[in-house]
């Protein structure tokens, strides 16, 4: 039975701060989603994870780069890079020799077999996020940083390893 009591007003404040909330968890789906797809065509087209296809990118971009490099061009820890460029020496997608330069250090290489692999592959579901976040201005990437940090600090894993996304294990 109709009546004619309106309902009571929800405060503007409240329904702003929960449609920001529902806004950024539709936007992190939209995001996972995306990057979980470009993760499978990858793998499916190369038999690699998105992890060594992001480094042998990398690899790629620069010949005879160092762990070090490939880590700095991946925005990923030592560790875990030569995790990964262990597995793609093993299926022959680099090789690793000494450098010329300081013999201390190894010089990775992508082979022919690395550079058919990445023919067929998607672009990594990083390097999507990657030149995303370097299409947002300086402002917008500092604002986004910033509300990251805090997300990670109240959920309570700041300072949790990142690892590298989609790689085994992590």
């Amino acid at each position: 039975m109709p009546t004619d009591r309106a309902a009571p007003a929800r405060s503007t404040k409240r329904r702003v701060k929960s449609d920001d909330v529902a806004t950024s968890v539709d936007a992190f789906r939209r995001i996972l989603r995306e990057l979980r797809v470009a993760a499978r065509k990858t793998e499916l087209a190369t038999g690699l994870s998105a992890a060594q296809t992001f480094v042998l990118t990398a690899v790629d971009k620069t010949p005879g780069c160092s762990l070090n490099d490939i880590a700095a061009a991946t925005m990923t820890d030592r560790t875990s890079v030569a995790a990964i460029v262990e597995r793609l020496l093993q299926g022959k997608y680099v090789t690793r020799n000494q450098s010329d330069d300081d013999r201390r250090r190894a010089s990775i290489t992508i082979t022919p077999r690395g550079q058919r692999a990445l023919g067929a592959a998607a672009p990594p579901p990083t390097s999507l996020l990657v030149d995303g976040l370097r299409a947002l201005s300086p402002t917008e990437r500092a604002t986004l940083a910033g509300g990251l940090m805090a997300l990670t600090e109240k959920m309570g894993i700041a300072d949790e390893p990142a690892g590298m996304l989609f790689e085994e294990g992590h």
